[in-house]
């Protein structure tokens, strides 16, 4: 028997569905893939103008591969997560070596790709190639947990379970295309995580927890932990020619692989500052000027960072032979890949606070 849910909801996407995302155009699996990593923990509306960018710079798979790590991170900034960044490129890398540039049409060699878990993979595969494959991102496990009443966290083992065979159960033979974006679609825009549309949603009178009354229960919430709080000295350092010395971040961790501004242990004092930077990084610098403060919230940390502006007076050439270090011009920094809260540090250095 068709699928009462798959058959409402269809009939709901051609009339209130997205149909003209700038994925849909020219639609391959090449801008199926991109769009998917970069609407991981992003909204749509923030992704299309760097959706648009990216492919206008890496029109394919072949670019993207063959461009410079700090190019594809630079027209990443701004979006966060960067590790969806370096593994997009890995992955491409791997799709051109490995898979003769095009990309695999079955969950598991998708899944072998740097990045892509298996609800990526099922998009790719029912986005692209119009394969029949299950997808549950964040909104598709919203309509599922309020649709069935399935209580408890989705980061859960035992909750997560209940939900894929629930999509696998939901998931058409026909217009397996649709149906993906529809469900995205209707958990975006009507079954939402705050007071969502329910008279206006397709699926009103087979959900439970409308049934019940209890909308706001499903899905369960993650356990709450309070974040830590770290601290930590930026040093704008900046030499006789106008340059600001900036450095590379460890391929891993927070900000992984972007420039941003070398670091001082928050140990220091703002009078030991310049006794910091000649011990860290060999530099004679004048007295600080601290720039306002401000807080940055990570997944799963706050870093209160505290700039401070200082004047080299020694010679720069100091760092000259480390890889990770590099003076270069304000406007040539702003073309690299930068954390966006050191971006606009640099831009208007006096405008941190309002971060």
């Amino acid at each position: 028997m068709p699928d009462r849910v798959a058959g409402k909801l269809l009939q709901w996407y051609d009339s209130h569905g997205r149909h003209d995302l700038p994925w849909h155009h020219n639609r391959n699996a090449y801008r199926v893939w991109v769009s998917e990593i970069m609407l991981q923990q992003t909204q749509v509306t923030t992704v299309i103008p760097y959706f648009e960018a990216f492919m206008e710079r890496f029109p394919d798979v072949h670019a993207l591969a063959g461009a410079p790590v700090d190019d594809v991170l630079s027209h990443w900034s701004g979006l966060g997560y960067y590790a969806r960044a370096r593994n997009l490129q890995k992955a491409a890398q791997a799709v051109v070596h490995d898979f003769g540039g095009e990309f695999p049409q079955t969950q598991e060699e998708l899944q072998s790709l740097a990045g892509i878990g298996r609800s990526t993979a099922a998009a790719i595969l029912a986005q692209a190639f119009g394969i029949r494959a299950a997808i549950l991102d964040g909104n598709v496990k919203r309509v599922l947990a309020r649709y069935h009443a399935i209580p408890g966290w989705p980061g859960q083992t035992a909750v997560l379970n209940q939900l894929w065979q629930r999509a696998e159960e939901h998931t058409p033979e026909q217009r397996v295309r649709d149906y993906t974006q529809g469900i995205m679609d209707l958990g975006a825009m009507v079954c939402t995580r705050r007071r969502p549309s329910c008279d206006s949603c397709p699926l009103q009178f087979g959900c439970s927890a409308f049934a019940q009354g209890e909308t706001a229960l499903y899905p369960g919430s993650k356990p709450r932990k309070a974040k830590p709080e770290k601290t930590t000295w930026m040093v704008i350092l900046e030499d006789g020619e106008g340059r600001i010395l900036l450095e590379r971040r460890p391929p891993n961790g927070i900000w992984g692989g972007l420039w941003s501004l070398p670091e001082i242990d928050p140990a220091y004092g703002a009078d030991e500052l310049q006794e910091a930077c000649e011990q860290s990084l060999g530099l004679d610098c004048g007295e600080p000027e601290l720039v306002s403060g401000f807080r940055h919230t990570f997944s799963h940390y706050h870093l209160h960072i505290q700039p401070a502006r200082l004047s080299v007076t020694g010679g720069a050439n100091t760092v000259a032979d480390r890889d990770h270090l590099k003076w270069l011009h304000r406007h040539e920094a702003l073309n690299l890949g930068l954390p966006a809260p050191i971006r606009s540090l640099l831009t208007e250095p006096e405008q941190a606070a309002l971060l």
